[in-house]
């Protein structure tokens, strides 16, 4: 008669999958609280301290920790391995269903005592899934309650084939990595960095086509960037980097906004009233780049934002949410791709880049830390309108590469220039993209000035307020050509590199 080892915390479909194997014969052995569940389904079981004539002790701690039950689930296929078990009293166990304390969402509620926490960490749980993991060439693993009803169907139909049996070993695997790697981050905090990956997909090819890529989650079931593509062609590797880039530049407004970008350096950004009104905007920063970029609104697209969006060819458009009206208006486009976001979320807290023979980790900047005073440091005041246009654009000017540089009218940029080797390039470029729209615009940079040059030639082009860091061993030369121009400066005190 095969037999099968129940334990379990969640018991979703656990009394029909055993009466399911019972029904085809099956010996069940269970502990504690799995054991009372299936009684009161009117099953028959086994208490696992019956099987092994050795009780439960320090309160359930110890259970299943037992060589009547690991050795029935490591022993070969072979005579001598059952014949050895046999003289010990026990037999071969064929299956294991087991599933884990929940540590993850312990942790995760609010005040979470560590105590809690500790005792939430399965040990009994997890041996039982890798030995029955290791063992998979004989010894089917239910880990998952929504496997239940296809092992049942192979078992039904003449036993669990080899290849379901591997798949299944392969998931035991990942979710013990997966709970190992959250009980070290919970008690390790920044000491150490383990990640369990999930695969979405993989890509086409990675930045160019000689290179291959794949797209993996943190989440289990995640989509891209953890929300949902809607319609259009397969995300591409460089649609998911702009896709994050733009959702992050967007998001960071409470205000509704629209951020593009193309090959990850925002075009343009802007808030408004109305998402038609910040898209407008958005797009008359830099019409010529954002064809062929991505749009990210932190506001559902209306029917009337999406008219104005097909205008222009993008790759994607991204957004919390999609109206009836603008899904019809924006499938027309059969390449057009959709991303449906959960949230306004950007997750998780750390952001990860690979280097030669490493990895580097950093908390991910989320803007001004708490507490950032803004300093007036030229004899000019900002007006009003000024200070409203320097906030928006020292918010923007952190999404696009360093050394960055952002013109901004009102709450919208005109001019943007970033990722080349010194700042004052960036100031030209900056000044190209606007023209005319320099005059009277703020300016925005996220490090300090080494020397006045980038300042007078913004003065030149017009512009009348300014906004950086600070910090320069030559502030003071950037100061006095503000105040020659009759320029207003403010500094953060706070840097927004972004590489």
């Amino acid at each position: 008669m095969p037999r099968a080892i129940l334990s379990v915390y969640d018991k979703t479909g656990l009394v029909e999958f055993a009466a399911g194997l019972a029904g085809l014969g099956w010996d069940l052995i269970a502990s504690g609280g799995t054991a009372r569940t299936l009684r009161e389904g009117g099953l028959t079981v086994t208490e696992v301290s019956e099987y092994t004539h050795s009780p439960e002790i320090l309160d359930g701690r110890v259970k299943t920790l037992h060589p009547a039950v690991h050795g029935g689930l490591l022993a070969r296929p072979t005579e001598a391995d059952r014949a050895e078990l046999l003289g010990l009293g026990w037999d071969f166990i064929d299956l294991a269903v087991v599933n884990l304390y929940p540590f993850e969402a312990t942790v995760a509620r609010p005040g979470a005592a560590l105590a809690d926490a500790v005792e939430n960490i399965d040990i009994g749980g997890v041996t039982l899934i890798r030995a029955a993991a290791k063992n998979f060439e004989r010894v089917t693993l239910a880990c998952d309650p929504a496997d239940y009803p296809v092992i049942l169907q192979e078992l039904t139909a003449g036993g669990v084939t080899p290849a379901t049996r591997r798949e299944l070993a392969v998931k035991g695997f990942a979710m013990t990595a997966a709970y190992d790697a959250a009980i070290m981050a919970y008690l390790g905090g920044e000491s150490g960095l383990a990640l369990n990956l999930h695969h979405v997909q993989t890509l086409r090819y990675g930045e160019n086509p000689h290179q291959s890529a794949d797209l993996f989650a943190y989440h289990k079931g995640d989509g891209p960037l953890g929300g949902k593509v809607l319609h259009g062609k397969e995300l591409s590797y460089n649609n998911l980097l702009d896709l994050d880039a733009a959702w992050r530049a967007a998001v960071c407004h409470a205000e509704t906004a629209v951020a593009i970008v193309k090959h990850l350096s925002p075009c343009g950004i802007a808030v408004a009233a109305s998402l038609e009104e910040a898209y407008r905007l958005a797009l008359a920063s830099d019409p010529v780049s954002a064809y062929g970029g991505i749009i990210a609104c932190n506001r559902p697209v209306s029917r009337e934002a999406a008219a104005l969006m097909k205008e222009l060819f993008v790759e994607c458009i991204i957004a919390p949410g999609f109206s009836e009206a603008a899904l019809e208006i924006l499938t027309a486009k059969k390449n057009l791709r959709l991303v449906e976001m959960p949230d306004l979320q950007v997750e998780p807290e750390f952001e990860l880049r690979s280097i030669t023979r490493g990895v580097l980790r950093q908390s991910v900047d989320y803007g001004d830390p708490p507490g950032t005073e803004w300093k007036v440091v030229s004899k000019r005041e900002p007006s009003a309108e000024e200070w409203a246009a320097l906030r928006f654009a020292w918010k923007a000017c952190q999404h696009v590469k360093s050394n960055a540089i952002v013109f901004a009218r009102g709450t919208a940029t005109v001019g943007i220039g970033g990722g080349q080797p010194n700042r004052v390039d960036c100031v030209r470029i900056a000044i190209q993209r606007a023209g005319e729209r320099a005059r009277g615009a703020v300016m925005a940079s996220d490090a300090f000035f080494p020397f006045a040059d980038s300042v007078q030639v913004a003065a030149e082009a017009g512009v009348t307020a300014v906004v950086h860091p600070g910090g320069s061993v030559r502030d003071a030369e950037s100061i006095a050509a503000a105040d020659a121009a009759g320029m207003a400066m403010v500094t953060t005190g706070v840097r927004h590199f972004r590489h």
